[in-house]
Parts: structure tokens; C-alpha cells; sequence
């Protein structure tokens, strides 16, 4: 049995604006009607493979949850990474787990944002390699290169050692284009998809081997480790002296047991702007566009409106991407979105609030956005999920009145607790002790009006929690 182990914790900015750090693209709907992460956890639900095994961080947890109800995949556990270590100490992390629960057990590697077409062709390949892994190798996954591609890492293949498995000879950083020509043009050489399998022992033994410093480190913080309602914590300061290192660079560029399954399928890593446009549908003038947009005299170009009061209009454009957020908007050449990273970054020197923040701000029980913000007020949508409830809370700076607009809301104020229908309201005085719960079986939707002299989301005295937050 094969544990598939998503990687979710990264906060990628190169699909910026629709991507960001509260936010990133593994969660959101690019290409087809569910997430990245929902398509990858939905991926391994066949023969052969156990429940996933999923690494993130605090700030996903509750997202991890709430798309793996909503895809019906069960995760054999949720693993929280204190902060982002690069992909060694997830993957060390991932490998100490299956041990622990299936000595001997394989896992597989997957990063949670990638994009496959042909779900059952990618198990198959993996099943190809499982032979080769169960004999104590490390099988890596390369896709069969489709153009000069200089944004990805390449692998060299060799020799066959089992059916459908080559030798792994070397790993090849991201070329330059006129090196990428050259890599194009023989087979045996393929693109880097990142994806790993091997028995939970024999990666450990790889780490001791190569990177005794960071299996040391997963350990210690991995001994230390809390449960935290269906979450396992692990030990902070622990974590924190573990070295910020990527597994190719850490262990697989050393080790000498490594070999390569080749993918022929449809793959992207839809790590830009450039790659989501070759894999969207497109007309017969090559646009790719969502809803709310229209194109007149336009070729090649990606048009997408996340926000149904935002029509996109493009006129006589060509190789361009465009995309339109409530609070930001992004145009650029498609061959230039590689460097929307770089924009991202500018933002953060000014300290936009858009380079980092949605306008939507999950959280366990729901979402809410900002309608308003101004000096003294704040004007809120929030939705609450059938069942679920807000903390027990009070504010020290300001005060809140609360219009129901779909479904029912119970509320506590203080000592009173009432039920609230659409189109009736209350009023939330300074410091009393509050909480508002859904107790319907459809969201509840409430417009929420702040007043007072400091309007942060830390304003925030938590008594009781059902999802443990402090």
C-alpha cells in the first residue's frame, strides 16, 4: 500500500493576484471545477494506495479540511509545519510518519498544486515504479519534455533497471534556452516533476546518509509534537533549527539509488501565468477566458474575472494575460508572467496589503470579506457554514451591529441568547461577551457593521473556541 503524502504548505506568488500568500493556488480553482489539492488528494483514490498524508502549515489547516470533505477524501493524518522549510523536512517529516504508523510502508511525494489530465495513466506510472522502490531505489518521475521549457529542473535518464524504469543519471538545473533546445531534442532527457517514491526506511537511510542535520532536526521537533484537535503540531522550537533545504539539493542529487519513471502524459506545474493559459480550453484564436469577460480582435491571451461584479473587457490584444481581482488587477505579456514574482515583491516593499492578503479571509467556520474600510468603521460579509460557530469573544476597541441576510443566526450577547431570521439585526455593544452560530442546515450570511478607533482582526479576547484557537 502506497501512502500519497500533498504537500501543501507552500504560498507560491508567481500566479499573483489569484494566488497569495493567505491564499495560495493549490487552494483555488484554475483549470477544471475543483482545486489543485482537491485533483491531487482525488488522484491516488485507487487500488493500491492508502489514505493521504497531508504536510501544511497553521495558516491551511482549516482549508485542508474543508476541501477534503468537500472532494469525499479522508486524510490518514494532518501534519503542521511551524513554518516553511523547503521540501527536505516535509519530505523527511512525511517519511519518520508512514514509518511510524506502517514500518516499511512506501509513501509517495506529490506536491499538492500540479495539474494532470489523465489521473488513472499517472497511478499506473507510479505502480510501474513500485517495484523498483520496494528493492530499497528512490523513483523519481520525469515528464516527457513538449517544448524548450527553462523554468523547470530537468532529469537525465539511463539504462532500464526494471519494465517502465531507467537509471536516474543526473539532475539538471533549469537551463538557459539555447541549453533547453539541446535537452528538447533527446529523448532521454525529461522534466523535473518533483514527485518521489521510495520505502519510508530506505528515505530515512538516504537523510542519514546525506542530511543527518535536517533528519536530526524532524526528529527532535517530531518528538516534541502535540495533537491539536485532528492536527499534529510539531515541537516549534525544535522546527525552527532545522535547515531550509529542498530534497533534490539535500539527498537526491547525492544519492546513488535513484531512478526514473518517464510521464507521458498531459502535466503541468502551472507555475505561471504562461502555463495555466496552454492548459485552459481555448476558442479557435487561442483565448482562454472565465466568465465576466469578453474579447473582441484578441489572440492568445488569458482573460480571467474572479469577481462577478467585474466585466473584463480586452480589445485587440495579442500573447497577453490579464486578470482581474476586486482589489487588484494584473496585466502582462504572457512571455513575461514568469516575473509577476518580482511585482509581488515590489508590493511587499511598499506594504500593499494586496501583495499578501485576499479580499476573502477563510476561516473554520466560514469566510468573510471587507466591503467597506474607512477611519472608523468597517463594513463586513461574513458566511457562516450550516453547523459551525464563531469563539466566544469580546473586543476592546470597538463595537458591532449585525444584520442577518440569509438563514438563521443564534446569538449570545452577554447573558442573552436569541435566534435571529433574515432581515433582523443586533447590536453588539464595546466589550460584551459574544458569539454568533449557525444553527441551520444553509450558510448564514450577515453584514456585519464595525465602529470604533482601532478596526484590526487582533482586537480579538477569545473565552471559548470549538476549533482551539488562542
Amino acid at each position: 500500500m502506497i501512502t500519497p503524502v500533498l504537500l501543501c504548505g507552500g504560498s507560491g506568488t508567481r500566479l499573483w493576484p489569484l494566488s497569495r500568500k493567505s491564499f495560495p493556488k493549490q487552494f483555488a480553482q484554475l483549470v477544471g471545477d475543483e482545486s489543485l489539492f482537491q485533483a491531487s488528494a482525488r488522484r491516488f483514490l485507487g487500488k493500491g494506495f492508502g489514505n493521504p498524508l497531508v504536510v501544511t502549515n497553521d495558516s491551511f489547516r482549516f482549508i485542508v479540511t474543508e476541501q477534503l470533505d468537500e472532494a469525499g477524501v479522508e486524510a490518514s493524518g494532518i501534519v503542521i509545519e511551524p513554518d516553511g522549510r523547503n521540501t527536505a523536512p516535509a519530505a523527511i517529516l512525511a517519511a519518520l510518519k508512514v514509518q511510524q504508523d506502517t514500518p516499511g510502508g512506501m509513501l509517495l511525494l506529490v506536491p499538492s498544486d500540479h495539474a494532470v489530465a489523465n489521473s488513472a495513466a499517472f497511478r499506473k506510472a507510479v505502480m510501474a515504479g513500485a517495484a523498483s522502490a520496494e528493492e530499497g531505489n528512490i523513483v523519481t518521475f520525469g515528464i516527457k519534455a513538449t517544448r524548450p521549457e527553462t523554468g523547470f529542473g530537468w532529469l537525465q535518464s539511463g539504462a532500464q533497471t526494471h519494465e517502465g524504469v531507467m537509471k536516474l543519471e543526473r539532475f539538471i538545473e533549469k537551463p538557459n534556452a539555447e541549453r533547453a533546445v539541446e535537452l528538447l531534442a533527446d529523448p532521454k532527457y525529461l522534466w523535473n516533476a518533483g514527485v518521489f517514491l521510495a520505502r519510508a526506511d530506505v528515505l530515512i537511510d538516504a537523510f542519514r546518509t546525506h542530511a543527518p542535520d535536517i533528519l536530526a532536526g524532524v526528529e527532535a521537533a517530531m518528538a516534541g509534537a502535540v495533537s491539536d484537535l485532528d492536527f499534529t503540531r510539531l515541537d516549534e522550537t525544535a522546527w525552527a533549527g532545522v535547515p531550509e533545504e529542498s530534497i533534490d539539493y539535500a539527498v537526491m542529487e547525492k544519492a546513488t539509488n535513484v531512478s526514473v519513471v518517464s510521464f507521458d502524459e498531459q502535466w503541468s506545474d502551472l507555475g505561471s501565468w504562461e502555463a495555466v493559459w496552454q492548459e485552459s480550453t481555448k476558442d479557435k484564436n487561442g483565448n482562454a477566458r472565465s466568465e465576466n469577460t469578453t474579447v473582441f480582435d484578441c489572440e492568445n491571451t488569458l482573460l480571467r474575472s474572479e469577481s462577478s461584479e467585474i466585466e473584463l473587457v480586452g480589445i485587440g490584444l495579442k500573447n497577453v494575460v490579464a486578470v482581474a481581482m476586486r482589489d487588484a488587477v494584473m496585466v502582462a505579456d504572457l512571455s513575461e508572467s514568469q516575473n509577476v514574482k518580482k511585482a509581488v515583491e515590489t508590493l511587499k516593499k511598499r506594504g500593499a496589503k494586496q501583495a499578501v492578503q485576499l479580499p476573502v479571509d477563510h476561516r473554520p467556520w466560514g469566510w468573510f470579506e471587507t466591503l467597506i474600510l474607512s477611519d472608523r468603521f468597517q463594513v463586513k460579509r461574513i458566511h457562516v457554514h450550516p453547523g459551525a460557530a464563531l469563539s466566544l469573544q469580546s473586543h476592546v476597541h470597538r463595537s458591532e451591529h449585525w444584520i442577518v441576510v440569509a438563514g438563521t443566526a443564534r446569538v449570545t450577547v452577554d447573558e442573552e441568547v436569541k435566534l435571529l431570521s433574515e432581515n433582523q439585526s443586533v447590536y453588539i455593544p464595546l466589550g460584551a461577551i459574544h458569539r454568533m452560530e449557525n444553527p441551520g442546515k444553509v450558510p448564514m450570511v450577515l453584514i456585519e457593521v464595525q465602529t470604533g478607533t482601532y478596526l484590526g482582526e487582533d482586537d480579538i479576547v477569545r473565552y471559548e473556541d470549538v476549533y482551539a484557537r488562542t
